[in-house]
């Protein structure tokens, strides 16, 4: 069983990742064979993007099984997922992913090894399209809420290589302009890892979609000019109440929103809302290696003897949140009410 789409490659014993850390001047990519290799690669930021990260640990899953030779399998196991799970703390889809990886291997201890290996595969792979799936889905929510000849501002990379295929806040622009739409981006740089310059420029510019890339210092001027209709990010995790846990840099642009009028748009799967999360305060926010902000390109930005903090989320709190759209609708203020009701399946998307 095989599948293959821009961001990673499932060839039935590896895991094929393109090196998002080498984009956009070389398409190179990673080969995993075991799951050590493909948390390594989900902590150095080969893959990124919370949807990628999920489904790529649930591939690292079945290759942890693969491993396997002898002893006690649960035990293995559970240090396979452990070690999956302790690479990126932030982004929910990843424990999300595991956990449907283990309740599938709970539920078929009695089979052969091989039998549970096809049966994980063929979870790992459902997953991964029914990515595809939800994203299209969100991107026919969202592109009802922008109008013809709107410019967005989108901050860090929630495309294609932040998820299996097609996007989330991008997947809104890509659906809008494939719906006819007149559409233009704004792509802040998003500082320190550049995703926004680096990937989604990159991407959009792969799609004929009109984008320009502007400094994260930006934004706030070129709303005061009125040349920014409405702001589209993703999120790596949602609490309950609707705060919303995205790149670092999100909130201030939110926070700009607000203050200019504009609608703020969250793009997510539901898979990306974490039940046991009340409030933002609760997301554990990621601090990583002060060396992405004292080097830029290689080359060293910072004074030596200069300390630098690196926390790679923040937290929007849900009142600078316009709404969140999901596969299931777009959910609108009380978020708290809205967000239950549609995890319950009931229906949403009226104001």
């Amino acid at each position: 069983m095989i599948l293959r789409t821009m961001t990673m490659e499932w060839t039935g014993d590896a895991l094929k990742l393109l090196d998002q850390r080498k984009l956009p001047f070389f398409e190179e990519y990673v080969m995993c064979r075991t799951h050590v290799e493909v948390a390594r690669a989900i902590k150095d930021m080969v893959v990124r993007g919370a949807p990628a990260i999920g489904v790529a640990a649930a591939f690292g899953y079945v290759l942890g099984l693969r491993e396997f030779a002898s002893g006690d399998l649960q035990e293995w196991m559970k240090k396979v997922k452990e070690n999956l799970a302790n690479t990126r703390p932030t982004a929910v889809n990843l424990f999300w992913a595991l956990d449907r990886m283990e309740r599938t291997l709970l539920g078929n201890l009695g089979k052969g090894r091989e039998e549970i290996l096809e049966i994980l595969e063929g979870e790992a792979l459902r997953m991964a399209r029914e990515d595809i799936e939800v994203n299209k889905a969100i991107g026919r929510n969202g592109a009802a809420l922008l109008k013809d000849g709107w410019t967005i501002l989108t901050h860090c990379n929630a495309g294609a290589l932040a998820t299996v295929d097609y996007g989330t806040a991008l997947g809104v622009i890509r659906a809008a302009v494939e719906s006819g739409k007149r559409i233009r981006v704004f792509a802040d740089e998003t500082r320190p890892y550049l995703q926004g310059a680096r990937l989604t420029a990159w991407e959009l510019l792969k799609d004929g979609i009109d984008v320009t890339v502007i400094t994260d210092n930006m934004a706030g001027w070129l709303m005061k000019k009125g040349l920014i209709n409405a702001v589209i990010v993703g999120a790596d995790r949602i609490a309950m109440n609707g705060d919303v846990a995205n790149k670092i840099g999100t909130y201030t642009v939110a926070v700009l929103a607000k203050k200019h009028g504009i609608p703020f748009f969250v793009a997510a799967p539901t898979s990306t809302i974490d039940p046991k999360i009340r409030s933002g305060y609760e997301i554990p926010i990621e601090e990583r290696s002060q060396d992405e902000v004292l080097f830029c390109g290689g080359n060293r930005v910072v004074p030596h003897g200069v300390k630098v903090v690196n926390p790679a989320f923040d937290v929007t709190e849900k009142d600078l949140v316009t709404a969140i759209i999901t596969e299931k609708g777009v959910i609108w203020p009380p978020f708290e009410e809205n967000i239950r009701r549609i995890l319950e399946g009931e229906p949403v998307g009226i104001r």
